[in-house]
Parts: structure tokens; sequence; C-alpha cells
């Protein structure tokens, strides 16, 4: 097996350790211990965890070392307020500059396949954060601007900021169906808000579409607290 592939398993593997709480917020990672474990040598090991660094899942320590972070609630809601803001100028310039035929094309098509996930009896979620992410990135696109563009990529890839973050918990879905449902709503508002250079009601459109998934974000990291159940990302949030 290649050092890169080596890498890719210890980074997915230890990804997911952080986010299901196996690792706990604020600790110590040793690379040794680590490489032993996954029984590959330090080097993939430690590629992984300069990785999980810069995805804002661990942090440095001084003198060298890795441990894991752990976010405020606070911290989680106001990444999720940034996105909506920035969200927000993108569906708003859209608007106003005009988007192309192609553009508005391809919202329509994502628009139509999160209406297939959705009637299913049962919601695929893996599809539907797919196709939800593939909207947003649209989004952002329609703008026109590198500048925007590129502030949504970067907040977007802040842990928990993703527009599909809190969409891993299976257990959720049927509870949740209703607001995923109003969730593609404003999506189809949104759409045609920027078809109609609403510019003004773009924008306001797509940063209460953030608002939504920052309540539901709070709902959920608040049962957690109170439960045993709860969406397994939500490990490192605490009140």
């Amino acid at each position: 097996m290649s050092s890169k592939t080596h890498t890719e398993r210890a980074l997915i593997t230890l990804r997911q350790r952080v986010l299901n709480g196996s690792i706990a917020g604020g600790e110590r990672l040793y690379e040794v211990a680590l490489a032993n474990d996954l029984e590959i040598s330090r080097t993939p090991v430690r590629a992984a965890l300069s990785k999980l660094a810069e995805e804002g899942l661990l942090e440095r320590i001084a003198g060298g070392g890795f441990k894991a972070r752990r976010f405020e609630m606070r911290d989680v809601l106001d990444t999720i307020e940034l996105r909506g803001t920035l969200e927000g100028t993108a569906a708003r310039l859209a608007a106003e500059r005009g988007i192309t035929p192609e553009h508005q094309k391809e919202g329509e098509v994502i628009l139509r396949e999160i209406d297939r996930i959705l009637e299913a009896e049962e919601i695929d979620m893996d599809l539907y954060a797919k196709e939800n992410s593939k909207f947003h990135d649209l989004m952002a696109r329609m703008a026109g601007s590198r500048v925007i563009r590129h502030e949504i990529e970067r907040v977007t890839a802040l842990p928990f900021a993703s527009p599909s973050a809190f969409l891993d918990d299976e257990s959720q879905v049927t509870r949740f169906r209703k607001t995923l449902t109003m969730a593609q709503e404003q999506h189809r508002a949104i759409l045609g808000a920027i078809g109609a250079r609403e510019g003004s009601r773009a924008e306001f459109l797509a940063r209460e579409h953030a608002r939504t998934a920052r309540r539901n974000a709070h709902r959920l990291v608040t049962e957690r607290q109170s439960s045993e159940g709860g969406a397994a990302s939500l490990a490192l949030v605490s009140k």
C-alpha cells in the first residue's frame, strides 16, 4: 500500500474518531501510539494530523504535537451565521448582475434531484448532503466574484459551517424530514429571486436559510447535552 493511501486511510479514520467523540476534545494525540494502532508508519499519521489541523479539528501544541479542539456553542452558531452573511451577499450579487441560462438550468436540475430524494420513503442522507452542497456551491459561483467564492469556501471549510455539517445522523432523518422539506422550499425561493433579479429578496432568503440551519444546530446540541442520543458530529460541541 502506498504512502498516499496510508495517509488517506489515517485521515479518514482519525477524522471520524474526532467527530464521533472517540478522541475527546482537549485530548493530546501521539504519533507513535496512533501509528501502532493503525499499523502504519509515523509519516502518514503525521501528514493526517497536519491535515486535520488545517481543517480546524485539531490544534497544534506549542513545542510540537496536536490535540483535539473543542468548540463552544457560540463558535458553531457564529460560523453558520458568517456563512449565511456571505451566501446572502453572493445571492444578491447574482441577482443584481444576472445569471447565465446554464446556471439557471443547473440550479433547476439540483432542485429536481433534491425533490426526488425527499419524496422517497426513506431519505438517502448521503445523496441529500451531496445535492445540498452542490446547490450552495452554485450560489457561490453565480455571484461571479472570485473574492466572495473564496471566502465562502474558506468559511465552509470550518468545522460545523458546511451546509451539510449536521446531516450525518441517520436517527434524525424522520424527525427532520419537515425541516429538510422547508429547506428545499427556501432553495427554490432563493433561485427564483435570483432569476427574477430581486437582489434584496435573494439576500434575505439566503440569510434566513442559514438561520434555519443555525436554529437546528442549536436544538441538536441542546438535545445532545440532555440525552445519550444526538448527532455524532456534535461530540466536540459544548454549551
